[in-house]
This record gives structure tokens, sequence and C-alpha cells, in this order.
């Protein structure tokens, strides 16, 4: 992607997939007045949605709808940008894109090129672009008010901040060295810069706590159901999100994988999952699901250990961050175990208290105070280098000021791969590559 030639136009379907009731064809780059000339005849008024008919440049008509022209550098991309709005029929869509594929100079864009443009072009930075893969993406409202934030700069204004009192550290520190006997260069270095990187050693460090959360709204939480076979494990999956995802027979280690759904409680993604019956077992295929439950309740938010609760189970070792849940409630009882709730998937028992306590559980780890919180493992890394470098330039003092400065500028060099400040060239690839064709 990065070899792809700017000084092109290009354009794409920016609506959902044809048919539809609408299709929005966008263009981006430096021929889009003399494209538009050519379709309509005229340059419409800028940032004023206009009836026009839409014509070959032989004159057949392609189409009747709605024109805009954003003229760069005040448009998405930075760019000269039009947006036609035709009827959202395939062969309309496929007869414009055979006139606009005939230009010389005009080729279809590919997966997030238009917001990479917008990028190149200091429009958005890497954060807010990736909020607004997010926005798009986004299922539940927790999500959504996640992506907002980060699309509209919020993460971003902390981080350029956080930029700038590192930038304005070691100009002081630069001051003092180079110039340590002018009456006109601030005093004491130690006051002025060493005191600030405290309390912003103190802040990134907080942001980092947050990153599990930051993940959990955006990933989802993850819960999984394991228990042993016949438990009633994938009954209770299907009673959860009201729809048959799971086969349910008589027959133990029916599961041989892990199977997952989604279900959204109080705006939270869970993600659900389903897994193989846990026992000691010779046949292949079995042992393998086996490996792959244990794996994931590993990697768990929440483990529901469902347990039938009609026959007597000896006593498991389970991760700390179980719920044991006795199943099918509406059976005789005939174990002696005390359980967190009790259910029943046939008649609906406790399957709204497990869904209160899934929630419960999910607000234990998150609580965010505000939604400029990170959400990608790289924007972790990214911070966990930066927090290491301030405070290798507050603990090692013997060094010297040059050095401490160095530490400085590795910790301000960190943070801009965050938001793209410094060069980024081996991330925008994969981070403009999750965008759809069009965006």
């Amino acid at each position: 992607m990065s070899a792809l030639r700017t000084d092109q136009t290009i354009f794409a379907l920016s609506s959902g997939s044809v048919p539809s009731g609408v299709a929005v064809v966008r263009l981006s780059g430096p021929d889009v007045t003399s494209v538009l000339t050519s379709l309509l005849g005229e340059v419409p008024d800028p940032r004023h949605a206009t009836l026009r008919k839409i014509r070959t440049r032989n004159g057949t008509v392609l189409d009747t709808g709605l024109v805009l022209f954003f003229p760069g550098p005040n448009s998405f991309t930075g760019e000269n940008v039009a947006e036609l709005h035709l009827h959202g029929g395939r062969a309309v869509v496929q007869a414009l894109y055979e006139e606009l594929g005939s230009f010389s100079n005009l080729r279809p864009a590919t997966a997030g090129e238009f917001s990479r443009r917008a990028f190149e072009n200091g429009k958005l930075d890497l954060v807010e672009i990736e909020g607004l893969a997010d926005l798009i993406a986004a299922e539940t409202e927790m999500q959504r008010r996640l992506a907002v934030e980060h699309s509209s700069g919020g993460l971003s204004a902390i981080y350029n901040g956080w930029a700038s009192r590192l930038t304005r550290g070691r100009a002081l520190i630069e001051a003092e060295l180079d110039f340590a006997d002018e009456d006109d260069v601030p005093g004491s270095v130690s006051e002025q810069v060493w005191a600030d990187m405290v309390l912003l050693a103190d802040e990134i460090d907080s942001q980092l706590k947050q990153t599990e959360m930051g993940e959990i709204i955006r990933d989802g939480f993850k819960v999984v159901i394991a228990g042993r076979p016949n438990a009633g494990k994938s009954s209770l999956m299907n009673a959860l999100v009201r729809r048959d995802v799971a086969i349910v027979t008589e027959v133990a280690g029916t599961t041989r994988d892990v199977l997952r759904t989604d279900l959204h409680i109080d705006g939270f993604l869970v993600r659900l999952h389903d897994t193989a019956g846990l026992r000691d077992t010779d046949e292949v295929v079995e042992r393998e699901g086996i490996r792959r439950a244990l794996q994931i309740i590993d990697e768990a938010d929440l483990v529901i250990y469902a347990e039938d609760l009609t026959v007597s189970a000896a006593m498991e070792t389970l991760p700390a961050h179980s719920l044991i849940v006795g199943t099918k409630a509406d059976l005789p009882r005939g174990s002696a175990r005390t359980y967190d709730l009790t259910v029943s998937a046939r008649d609906g028992t406790g399957l709204d208290e497990l869904r209160r306590c899934i929630a419960d559980r999910l607000k234990e780890k998150v609580h965010p105070q505000s939604m400029a919180i990170p959400t990608r493992s790289r924007h972790s890394d990214a911070l966990s280098r930066s927090l290491a470098a301030v405070r290798a330039s507050l603990t090692d003092t013997g060094r010297g000021l040059e050095m401490r400065a160095e530490d400085l500028r590795v910790a301000s060099d960190a943070l801009g791969r965050v938001t793209g400040r410094v060069d980024v060239e081996n991330l925008l690839d994969l981070i403009f590559s999750e965008f759809c064709i069009g965006k």
C-alpha cells in the first residue's frame, strides 16, 4: 500500500453494498474538479448538495442524483473530494465505475486509502483513524462511546499534551546545558523539569492501568462456559443468547471445539464461549477439544463452571475468577455442592440472575471515568516504553543532564508512535488494511 501513487485520483463506493436505497461514490485527488466538469458540465458550489444529471463523456445519462464537492484542504482527506449520491442499483454503480475508470489518472481506491490520505495530509492522527475504524465496527453503546472519544481526538489530546511537556523539558535542559551563564535562561532544571516528569510518569502509569478496560470495551468481555460432559453447557449457552447456537444431545462429548457467540449486556459486548466437556479420554478429537477448552479458560475474563446438580460430582480445582453454576434446576437435586446460583435452561430459572452476575463481574473490571483510554496492545506497548524512559530519567540521576535528556527523547519518540507523530511506516499498512474500501 505504501507504494501507491498519491498524485492519482481515487474513487470507491463509500456506502453499504448494493443493491441499496442510495449508493455513495466518493472521489479524492487532484482531478476531482475536471471529473465533475466532465460528468456534470460544471463544478457544484462547495459543500452544497446539488441535484444533477450524471452523464458519460459522450452524453449518455447514467443517473440523476445529489452531488457534493468539498475543496481541499477543508475535506476529509485534505484533497479535493466529491461525493456522488446515486440510486443504489448494481448496474448504476457499475456504469459509473466504468466511466470513472476510463479517465487516465483515476483508479479504484484500496482498503483504507481515503483515511490514509487524511493521515498523510495531517487531517487525522493514527489514534483518531483507529477510532474511526472502531466506530464503523461498533456493535454496542459502550463501543460507540469509546470510538467517538478516540475518533474525535479525546485520547490524542492527552498524548499530545504529554508530548508537549516532554519537548518543553528537553528544551529547558538544553538551555541549561548551552546557556548556563545567561540571565534569561530558567533556573533549576530539577525544579522545573523533574517535578513535572514525576507527575507525567504517574499519569502514563494511570493510563496503562486502564488498558484492560479499554480492551474489554472494544473487544468484548470473554466469558467461558466450562464443565464436565453433559453438564448442560451447550443448553445454557443457547438459553443465554435465546437461540440455538450449540448442538445439544444426550451423548457425552458432543461439543468438540470452542463455539463462540456474542451477547450484549448493559451496553457492553460479551463474548460467550462454549467448550468441550472436561474429562480424561483417549479419543483424539475430543482430547484436542479439551486442550482448546483449557487454553481459552486460561484466557477468560470469567469462567462459568456448569455442573449438573442432579448428580453428585467431585470437587474441581477452578480458576479464581469462576462462577459455579448448578444446571438442570428443574430436576431433583442430587449434589451437595454449594453453588453461586442455580439455573434451568428448560424453564428459564436463574437465567436473568446469571446475566446480572455476568454484568456485575464485567463492571468490576470496567469502570472508566473517561473513555479517553488505550484500547490496543500497540498503545500499551508504546506507553510502557515511554514510561520506562521517563522513569529512567528520574531514577538514574548520576549520568548527567545529557543522558537524562536522551531518556526524555526516547520517551517522546515512543509516545509519538501512538499518534503517528514519528516514523511509523511499518504500522501503516496493518492499520489501514482494517478499513473497508471507500473509507
